[in-house]
């Protein structure tokens, strides 16, 4: 049936309003309408107040919004500069100590701050200032070394587990709560204990049998929170297999979590060598590190304590900035801390 006419006011207007299927058009009067619609169409390109994206800009995904965010945290700057700074002088000590930290003078034992060795000497005769830099390359590779293997082998264990679901999940589950009872320092005491290597790897490859568990239950949460969206049951109803789906879909939307927690605990692993190393089990001479040095400074610490102060403040420093990176990635990726 034709719609009947209705009445058009001067010049075509129609006072009653557009149809239902019509648009709304200038009139052409230069009225309050014309002018709202001028308005609409010159905000339409307009960036929103803050930063934010206008109608017409393209929206950040989260990595270029986490990163938009990052780049203006003060912590995460300061944070990302000391790490870096400590990551140059664990590769290159040289730079910034000319000395080698295993020269050691009896006569200069205990002696304090002189030119030349701002930090004095420790038992040994020993420049301190010297050990101090050399010892960031033991703890600098234990964190990352053993941050990289807990976060791939939980990640692969933990995000396996939350995606198949089923007898491989409640098995996965029930090793890590084993190893959730296993205590840390107790378990290095009696692993490491036996090992006779000098290097880092045993050190390492504890901190990972034991760091796992914690990242793959990140991980199988994560993985189990994605898998329900709505893109991957269309991608599963489009025929999309296991492999394709969980690469492709899954992990790109669950891998936030588990960064935010592995760089946190990259600082935690940094001082977990320095527990075992004081305790004697962990790094052993000759390797240079700082759990080492705070062990032989303890017993002196009254007559001599720069020899405790400056191995255990650059541990301090370390392992606060771990902590705060990871806390401001944390609230990069957090959509429920903006």
């Amino acid at each position: 049936m034709p719609e009947p006419e209705r009445p058009e006011g001067p010049g075509g207007y129609d006072p009653v309003g557009p149809r239902p299927h019509e648009a709304i058009s200038p009139t052409g009067q230069g009225g309050a309408m014309d002018l709202a619609l001028q308005e609409a169409e010159s905000l339409e390109g307009t960036p929103g107040p803050a930063g934010t994206p206008g109608p017409r800009e393209k929206a950040r995904s989260l990595w270029s919004d986490a990163w938009h965010q990052l780049r203006r945290n003060p912590v995460f700057i300061l944070s990302s500069l000391l790490i870096l700074f400590l990551v140059v002088i664990s590769i290159w000590p040289q730079l910034i100590a000319s000395g080698d930290p295993l020269q050691c003078d009896l006569s200069k034992s205990q002696q304090g701050s002189s030119p030349g060795h701002p930090f004095g000497y420790d038992t040994q005769g020993c420049d301190v200032y010297t050990r101090t830099v050399y010892g960031a390359r033991a703890s600098i590779t234990v964190g990352i070394c053993a941050t990289l293997g807990a976060a791939l082998l939980g990640s692969a264990l933990g995000g396996l587990a939350g995606f198949f679901g089923g007898w491989w999940d409640a098995l996965l589950s029930r090793i890590a709560d084993i190893f959730f009872g296993i205590p840390v320092v107790l378990g290095g005491l009696v692993f490491l204990s036996v090992v006779t290597s000098t290097t880092v790897w045993p050190v390492v490859g504890f901190i990972v049998l034991l760091g796992w568990p914690q990242i793959g239950r990140i991980a199988r949460g994560s993985v189990i929170t994605a898998k329900q969206n709505d893109y991957v049951q269309a991608a599963r109803a489009l025929g999309a297999g296991n492999g394709r789906m969980l690469l492709r879909h899954v992990a790109p939307n669950a891998v936030a979590p588990v960064i935010v927690v592995a760089t946190i605990a990259l600082g935690t692993y940094i001082a977990l060598e320095a527990t075992l190393s004081f305790l004697g089990v962990g790094l052993r001479p000759p390797t240079v590190s700082w759990g080492i040095d705070i062990s032989n400074a303890a017993p002196q610490i009254r007559n001599a304590p720069h020899m405790l102060l400056y191995p255990a403040g650059a541990l301090s420093l370390t392992v606060l900035a771990f902590i705060m990176l990871g806390d401001a990635v944390r609230d990069a990726l957090d959509p429920k801390l903006r």
